[in-house]
């Protein structure tokens, strides 16, 4: 460009200079407002998801706590029952056995 410069009238390339830096301000700045919008709706998004994933694990940790504490009100119970059902033999002929003759 050193060889354009002087096909310039004077003055000339200093102002095509000091346009070029101030479109290149100009973009700069409309780049970080635009980067700050975004920044600012993902944050709002996030923000409604993190809620929501937040509500999700409390439900779930809640009905986790249901189900063990239903477990272990249940289990001497069950346990009572299954102990009783394989230790109790009752022998008896199956209603579908038939004697040959």
């Amino acid at each position: 460009m050193p060889e354009r410069s002087f096909l310039l009238p004077p003055g000339k390339a200093r102002r095509l200079k000091q346009a070029k830096e101030e479109a290149q301000m100009e973009v700069e700045q409309y780049r970080r407002e635009r980067e700050q919008e975004f920044q600012s709706k993902q944050q709002a998004a996030m923000g409604s998801q993190g809620n929501l994933s937040a509500e999700v694990e409390q439900a779930t940790r809640r009905q986790v706590q249901g189900m063990q504490s239903s477990q272990q009100r249940s289990r001497e119970r069950v346990l009572a029952q299954l102990l009783g059902m394989v230790c109790d033999v009752r022998p008896q002929v199956h209603p579908n056995y038939r004697i040959a003759a």
